[in-house]
């Protein structure tokens, strides 16, 4: 694994560009599951957004990289990289933090790094919902970590600061977000396009002129479907060393669902058989729109000085924006900031993404239980099987149409996404969360019951067997962290005591003791 974030944390072809460069990198974690070096009962995942959750199975690598010509080194330059590993995706905060560290680092090597640890160890977790000030090298970085119950596409909360810090903070407008508009100027006429792709799980490969490139385009794409959780494997920049290398270039089974980022020309050749390459140039902001990449057939990826271009055979269900274009064009056209550029694509891919997902969240909510069903004394009722086919049906009069004003084969984008692993990650995202929610109405029904009454009639057999099952129910809601209010759990708590009271004192020894 050490040697994999060596490799990764490198440019592996050619770069004569001297100077620094920041660029980040995802890779699987070896060996089974870790216990994490920080105490988290699973909270953070819970009240964070999907898209923000601490993988369990993957580390995120941040690196910044100098290059500079040195005449005392035996290659002629001064080579190298600094790299912070973590389980979040918090790319600004990360590569902000080495943008500080890293020079000073370069300078003065390993004393620097051990007084950045000592800070950094005094910390804060990240709690979602909350704004964090993160002392480091004499800056204070100000930080809100998103929550799940933000609402989607709102901008950030406005600070209030209760103390004055000094000197001013440093404020990070976001933990992770990028310039969206920066990263897909070349191919803002294709937006639509590559959001189906990654709606669909397709696999995709980004071959770009540097890793900064390449890890900023696949972080971009991965994140359009936000606030769906994009749940295939990603990896920002990806080079021949990777442990995977074999498994991504074989031409025995189909490409994995990945989006994988290469700058080395190499990948031209073996991953020719992959349905979408994505070449990208260098990402340069300037005042007009730059030249929009052109679709063309795979068969012309063959040479290494192939040009920019989307290389696939893909035919989009839906038909292109022109209005968000056109909107685009007039605010490149007024000079208008980037990050308002931003915004204005982000919310279309907010909408667009919402209007796809609204009719099924509808739907999967109808195959939940009627409250009335769920009675004290039986197993609570099971949520109905997802038919896809009464789906289907429901879209006539509750379709995305509602909501969104593109036109297109609806249908057939359903069928294709019902398919990929998006929405086997979505489907039990949700049945797992209505699952819990009817666990906790029933804890609900039970403690409305009278269960002195229902007693009255019930063998020692009968009694204890609802002790058992009420006790796990308990461990399982504390466990679990169900929906439940605590005085829920309290009366339940406390009927069991009652339940046990009411037994001869033999058996009330085994309860108290099991």
């Amino acid at each position: 694994q050490k040697t994999s974030i060596c490799y990764l944390s490198f440019p592996d072809s050619y770069s004569g560009g001297l100077g620094d460069t920041q660029f980040s990198f995802r890779l699987r974690q070896a060996g089974g599951p870790r216990s994490s070096p920080f105490q988290d009962d699973g909270r953070y995942n819970r009240e964070a957004p999907l898209t923000l959750q601490r993988e369990a199975a993957h580390y995120f690598g941040y690196v910044y990289f100098r290059q500079v010509k040195d005449s005392s080194m035996r290659r002629g330059y001064f080579q190298k990289s600094l790299v912070l590993v973590s389980r979040l995706p918090y790319v600004n905060l990360f590569q902000c933090l080495l943008q500080l560290i890293a020079p000073e680092y370069f300078d003065k090597l390993e004393p620097c790094l051990e007084a950045v640890c000592n800070e950094i160890d005094q910390w804060p977790p990240p709690v979602p919902g909350q704004t964090l000030n993160l002392p480091v090298m004499g800056v204070v970085i100000q930080v809100r970590i998103p929550s799940r119950v933000d609402k989607p596409g709102s901008s950030p909360v406005k600070q209030c600061n209760q103390e004055n810090l000094l000197p001013a903070p440093l404020v990070l407008p976001s933990v992770h977000e990028l310039d969206l508009f920066r990263c897909f100027q070349p191919v803002l006429i294709h937006i639509q396009m590559l959001w189906e792709l990654m709606l669909l799980g397709e696999p995709m490969v980004v071959m770009a002129p540097s890793p900064t490139v390449s890890s900023e385009m696949v972080l971009a794409l991965t994140s359009c479907l936000a606030p769906l959780r994009y749940c295939c494997d990603f990896r920002p920049y990806f080079t021949i060393h990777d442990s995977e290398f074999k498994e991504y270039t074989t031409r025995t089974q189909a490409p994995p669902n990945i989006v994988v980022g290469v700058t080395n020309p190499f990948f031209i050749k073996t991953l020719q058989h992959w349905p979408h390459v994505l070449r990208v140039g260098e990402l340069r902001m300037s005042g007009e729109l730059p030249k929009q990449v052109k679709v063309k057939k795979l068969a012309k990826l063959k040479t290494l000085d192939t040009k920019p271009g989307i290389y696939t055979s893909y035919k989009t269900f839906l038909h292109k924006d022109k209005t968000l274009i056109k909107r685009l064009l007039k605010g490149i056209q007024r000079k208008r900031p980037s990050e308002v550029q931003s915004a204005l694509l982000r919310r279309h891919l907010l909408e667009l993404t919402q209007s796809f997902i609204i009719p099924l969240e509808h739907y999967m909510a109808s195959l939940m239980p009627l409250q009335r069903a769920i009675t004290p004394w039986k197993n609570p009722p099971q949520i109905r099987p997802f038919c896809q086919e009464d789906f289907m049906k429901s879209l006539e009069h509750a379709g995305p149409q509602l909501t969104c004003v593109l036109k297109g084969d609806w249908l057939g984008l359903y069928r294709r996404f019902f398919k990929s692993p998006n929405f086997d990650g979505w489907f039990r995202q949700r049945h797992r969360e209505m699952t819990q929610k009817l666990e906790a109405l029933h804890l609900e029904a039970i403690c409305e019951a009278d269960i002195v009454a229902w007693m009255k009639d019930k063998s020692e057999v009968e009694i204890v067997d609802l002790v058992l099952k009420l006790r796990e129910k308990l461990a399982r809601a504390r466990c679990q962290h169900l929906p439940v209010r605590e005085e829920t759990l309290q009366r339940v708590s406390l009927y069991i005591d009652t339940v046990i009271g009411s037994l001869p004192e033999d058996l009330q020894a085994v309860l108290h003791h099991p």
